[in-house]
């Protein structure tokens, strides 16, 4: 910011592109850190330990959770207040606010910056608190995936997995279990089926067919022989009608 005026200065941090809001979210380092590093501010990222200066959670202690670029706050692990309907949720934190108290060197990029400048012994020390950082986070993230597997494990009701260390400590704790003789199981005697009457044989129904078919023959007979007779009376009556 060049210029002097409050209102200029205040106008230039709002319209500002979020590449230099980023930079502009710093604060002070420690004495101690001031002195090794050769630096008075520094960005705040994630995972740096920050102490409260001012403010009602003045003296509080703890790692960064999230940075908000677009309204330039921090969140800090502890720091919360509660809304009307009883939730609680993370209170912001302005970076004016705040002092550095302890770095965190995972990035690589960051180390760089802070290596340039300064001797060997500091460089080695930084790579050295970079690597057990390292370590802890990696520590800290299989944990995580072991409580979130056996979480999933009990909501399906299958047997939770073991880790590999407790199943080798079970196996040496086992002792070799004498195997017992099996018993000789008896198989059940077969005994002879009881032989079964053959059936009678059915007699075939012809004599009541042939009569069936006979009364057919003789009924349709009698129909064609009332037809014919209906017709012969009709043609008689017509011929010997007057004309």
């Amino acid at each position: 910011m060049q210029s002097i005026n409050p209102g200029k200065q205040r106008r230039d941090l709002f319209n500002a592109p979020l590449h230099k809001k980023r930079k502009w979210i710093a604060a002070h380092l420690e004495e101690n850190l001031l002195l090794k590093y050769d630096k008075r501010a520094l960005p705040v990222i994630k995972g740096d330990t920050i102490r409260v200066m001012r403010g009602s959670f003045r003296g509080h202690e703890d790692k960064v959770v999230k940075i908000n670029v677009k309204k330039h706050s921090l969140e800090i692990e502890g720091i919360t207040m509660s809304k009307a309907d009883g939730n609680k949720i993370a209170k912001p934190v302005h970076p004016s606010n705040v002092l550095i108290t302890k770095l965190n060197l995972t990035d690589k990029w960051r180390r760089k910056k802070l290596e340039r400048g300064l001797s060997e012994e500091t460089k080695k020390d930084i790579e050295r608190e970079a690597e057990e950082q390292i370590k802890e986070l990696e520590d800290e993230m299989k944990k995580l995936e072991e409580e979130r597997a056996l979480k999933e494990a009990e909501e399906e009701g299958e047997p939770a997995v073991e880790p590999e260390e407790e199943k080798v400590s079970k196996k040496e704790e086992k002792t070799p279990v004498k195997k017992t003789p099996k018993k000789e199981v008896k198989k059940p005697i077969d005994k002879p089926k009881k032989a079964t009457k053959p059936k009678k044989e059915e007699k075939p129904k012809i004599a009541k067919d042939k009569k069936s078919e006979t009364k057919q023959k003789s009924e349709s007979k009698k129909q064609t022989e009332k037809k014919t007779t209906s017709t012969k009376k009709k043609t008689a009556k017509k011929k010997g009608g007057p004309r």
